[in-house]
């Protein structure tokens, strides 16, 4: 049994083709959506987004980390699997994507099990440069404000900088004018989420 109870977005097309598997992407929130209510995750980034829309492309799943506690990689495993026992998943499309904490538990989950993720968006995040050449076949697409006072743009550039030392092809966009909520904007630009689509295991 996962230590994280999660929420699970369904567009409402999923229900209405009961035979099809669909994109999956899994949203992992940051330090301030932590707790024991779904509904504070809501308030940031993707589920945020999710608000009102019912024809998203993607099935979203996403868990709450518990006060106190950091993003767990054997925790997040355990909890994927009950996932994908919910959800009729295509199983060569599950994408990965974060915020701030979140955006380290992105890194690092891909870098650990990159068999797992046809492409990541990582947020204003960071990870272990020793792991980068991990990633190197992982289509990664980073983001991250220039101004970001929390966490700074360097944990970003640095593993962007090491992937492609490793002979991976990252993408990065930075906000010259944006601060730590650099997720907002990247989520509400739909060419990420048709750059995931051309992206399968």
């Amino acid at each position: 049994m996962s230590i994280y109870q999660h929420h699970i977005y369904y567009p409402e097309a999923y229900h209405e083709q009961p035979g099809k598997e669909w994109p999956l992407i899994v949203f992992l929130h940051g330090a301030g959506e932590r707790g024991d209510n779904l509904e504070k995750v809501k308030r940031q980034g993707l589920p945020k987004y999710l608000v009102g829309k019912n024809d998203f492309p993607f099935v979203v799943a996403y868990p709450q980390c518990p006060y106190r506690m950091q993003w767990t990689i054997p925790f997040l495993k355990e909890w994927l699997k009950q996932v994908l026992k919910e959800v009729r998943a295509d199983k060569s499309r599950i994408y990965l994507t974060g915020i701030s904490m979140g955006g380290f538990g992105t890194w690092y989950w891909a870098a650990t099990h990159p068999e797992c993720f046809a492409a990541i968006i990582p947020i204003c995040g960071g990870g272990d440069r020793g792991l980068a050449a991990k990633l190197m076949s992982v289509p990664i697409w980073a983001f991250h404000g220039a101004k970001d006072d929390i966490v700074p743009i360097n944990y970003t550039l640095e593993m962007v900088d090491a992937v492609e030392q490793a002979g991976g092809k990252p993408q990065l966009t930075v906000y010259p004018d944006l601060y730590h909520d650099s997720w907002t904007e990247t989520y509400s630009n739909p060419l990420i989420y048709e750059w995931l689509l051309q992206h399968k295991k």
